[in-house]
């Protein structure tokens, strides 16, 4: 069940979604508190799980992974062993940018990032394989960004 958030809670988290190295003076006076209670707040916060980590978002383009795609991915079998193996080996890929088990056509949906397609079939040929779980793989490439956010509607 989602944790209960007051209309102060909320202002915090956006804010914080926009700039995570906003002084706690600064954010403090974006959402109307003085800087004891909002610090307090935003450890509340940390401490319930509602902030789980602060990251730095990079342009995946200047740092060699700037090409983005999505597999769709079928496994040999359904049973929670293959289902577990194959999350520890997700889990284990720099590239897996995102992986999510599936309900409907396909067992898995990836977000992968790596430098061009040359360097996608090398991932897919070593990684995506019977030796992970996985039976069949389809790779979607987008052909523009509309929109890619990180923030959560509050």
């Amino acid at each position: 069940m989602p944790l209960r958030l007051d209309e102060t809670d909320k202002r915090i988290l956006r804010a914080l979604q926009e700039n995570a190295r906003l002084p706690n003076t600064d954010l403090a006076n974006e959402v109307g508190l003085s800087p004891s209670p909002c610090l307090r707040r935003v450890k509340q916060l940390e401490e319930a799980g509602v902030i789980e980590r602060y990251v730095t978002v990079l342009d995946p383009s200047k740092v060699g992974a700037g090409l983005t795609l999505f597999t769709r991915v079928w496994l040999i079998a359904q049973d929670a062993d293959t289902i577990d193996q194959f999350i520890r080996a997700m889990r284990r890929l720099p590239q897996v940018m995102e992986c999510y088990i599936m309900l409907g056509e396909s067992d898995a949906l990836l977000r992968v990032a790596v430098a061009d397609l040359d360097d996608y079939r090398h991932f897919q040929s070593t990684h995506l394989t019977r030796a992970n779980g996985i039976q069949n793989v389809k790779t979607d490439m987008p052909s523009q960004v509309v929109k890619r956010t990180y923030a959560l509607p509050l």
